[in-house]
């Protein structure tokens, strides 16, 4: 009921923006996350083993930063709307371009220029968002924001169980392309942003958004601290517990489809449900309270054997890292001096994301040097580490829960 309330409160020009918005993030994801489904089966396509194929993770990642800082000064320069359409349209192109590599080397060349793409779209977006939506709920719509990230997660899961079988990992790839038709959507129904067209005047007289980003670089290296702190937390328990599944229990595709489609669900949720919660008791505090929840889940999610455990043990795990995360649009946005929303958000965001963009080849490499191919060690491990980082970095810092984002002056 309380989700209905939300969105009748919108008009329907805000209604379109969120709409888009959402699936922006979400079609970007899926196409993220069918490589994180495609692992093994490109290790035996190109006849490598599975911590090399994690070097396209990495590269995907690592080339995020160069796309939030491209693409942000492109929507604070031009505006937030015709900069999101051309980024679906770049990520949706080199998603297509994967399908048709040659070889792995090509592959990996196109995952890099996928990621430049991949990270425009979380800061233009969010922005987009943030500055046409009402700041009543705000906390409501960051967390179902966020969580179209594991929306596309959960599209990804449910594509490999159903198509992978059928079409294999280049026919998926091919899937990935599809997001471009929401470009028509966006061309006909999504206005751009009001407090963009509000500050565009006083933008004329200053177009120096590196300077502006420049001047405002303590709040810059604090969030890239913390986005490196969530970016660690949600990768390192996300990007090889299918290949966890799949190699040390043996579980088919549709099984790993299945325990990847519940925890998602908690994901879903979690994120929703914390992002409304922030809303009362505060943006840290919510942020906290999920990410050490995380700790005592971690028996249940990698030390469990059957199914159903691993199941449950995945959707709680996931209930309480995408909680953490869904507070993380509003909570940026609302730290973010106005005129650099465009650029900033997502560039500390994504130059967080880099630093920790190593994490799966390094938990692969872990695995397989220290503990025999084995995961769930070095997956324990990593919870207890990034969580309690998570906790500390967002303890230290300010919050600015129902700031003004009606303006970009």
């Amino acid at each position: 009921m309380e989700f209905i309330g939300h969105f009748r409160r919108l008009t329907a020009v805000q209604r379109h923006t969120f709409i888009a918005c959402f699936l922006g993030w979400s079609l970007d994801a899926f196409d993220f996350f069918i490589l994180i489904f495609c692992v093994s089966a490109l290790a035996t396509q190109f006849q490598t083993k599975v911590s090399a194929v994690t070097e396209a993770i990495f590269l995907t990642l690592a080339m995020r930063p160069v796309g939030a800082f491209l693409f942000g000064l492109m929507a604070d320069r031009f505006g937030r709307r015709p900069t999101l359409m051309v980024d679906i349209i770049a990520y949706s192109v080199f998603e297509l371009g994967s399908a048709f590599a040659p070889s792995f080397k090509v592959f990996l060349i196109m995952r890099a220029l996928f990621g430049i793409a991949m990270g425009g779209e979380w800061g233009v977006g969010a922005a987009l968002a943030f500055e046409t939506l009402p700041a009543e709920g705000r906390g409501f719509f960051s967390g179902l924001l966020q969580e179209g990230y594991v929306v596309g997660y959960l599209m990804a899961a449910l594509v490999y169980g159903a198509m992978f079988p059928i079409v294999g990992w280049r026919g998926m790839f091919v899937i990935g392309a599809l997001p471009a038709f929401l470009v028509i959507y966006i061309r006909t129904q999504v206005d751009e942003s009001p407090a963009w067209l509000q500050g565009r005047v006083s933008r004329a007289a200053d177009r120096g958004s590196g300077k502006d980003l420049w001047s405002h670089a303590g709040v810059f290296v604090f969030l890239v601290v913390l986005m490196f702190a969530f970016n660690s937390f949600s990768h390192g328990t996300q990007d090889l517990y299918p290949t966890f599944l799949e190699k040390n229990l043996q579980f088919t595709p549709k099984t790993v489809s299945f325990i990847a489609i519940v925890y998602n669900i908690g994901a879903l949720l979690g994120g929703v449900f914390f992002g409304t919660w922030s809303e009362r008791i505060g943006r840290r505090r919510a942020i906290v309270i999920a990410a050490l929840l995380t700790i005592p889940v971690i028996p249940l999610w990698a030390y469990s054997h059957t199914v159903p455990m691993l199941a449950l043990g995945g959707f709680l795990m996931q209930f309480m890292v995408q909680g953490a995360w869904g507070v993380i649009p509003a909570h940026l946005n609302e730290l973010s001096p106005p005129a650099v929303r465009g650029t900033l958000p997502g560039f500390a965001y994504q130059i967080g994301n880099f630093f920790s963009s190593r994490n799966s080849v390094i938990q692969a490499k872990l695995a397989e040097s220290r503990y025999g191919g084995s995961f769930p060690p070095v997956l324990a491990w990593t919870v207890v580490l990034v969580a309690s980082l998570v906790a500390i970095v967002t303890s230290s810092g300010k919050e600015r829960r129902g700031a003004d984002l009606s303006n970009t002056g």
